[in-house]
């Protein structure tokens, strides 16, 4: 549900959406969309029970280093429209739909060739 409602958000917010749930053996990317020229692989996040701490804590660097992986994976064996930008966003829900889309919400300094 919480994809969803991040889908419909991005959707209005002008984004195309081109893949959900991108699965590796790796990592999985929720949702995969073209922001203009960029590329955008968006990490949907929910909590429901704000005492464990914030949906945009739980992307933590284990978190970021699988998704820039599936990242790397789906650039190299899916992508097929050539160099682009590419960045990483989070979109957080938290108990009550509160939702927060965080744009380039942290960066790598691995580059691909494709990128």
């Amino acid at each position: 549900m919480a994809e969803l409602q991040a889908m419909r958000f991005l959707q209005g917010c002008g984004l195309n959406i081109l893949h959900r749930n991108y699965r590796w053996r790796g990592g999985e990317i929720d949702l995969i969309a073209q922001d203009g020229p960029t590329l955008c692989f968006v990490e949907v996040r929910f909590r429901h029970r704000p005492d464990r701490g914030s949906a945009l804590c739980t992307v933590d660097a284990r978190k970021q280093a699988r998704l820039v992986r599936a990242a790397e994976h789906f650039l190299a064996h899916t992508w097929q429209s050539g160099a682009c930008p590419c960045r990483f966003d989070v979109v957080a829900i938290e108990e009550g739909m509160q939702l927060t889309w965080v744009r380039d919400a942290f960066r790598t300094t691995w580059v691909p060739d494709t990128w």
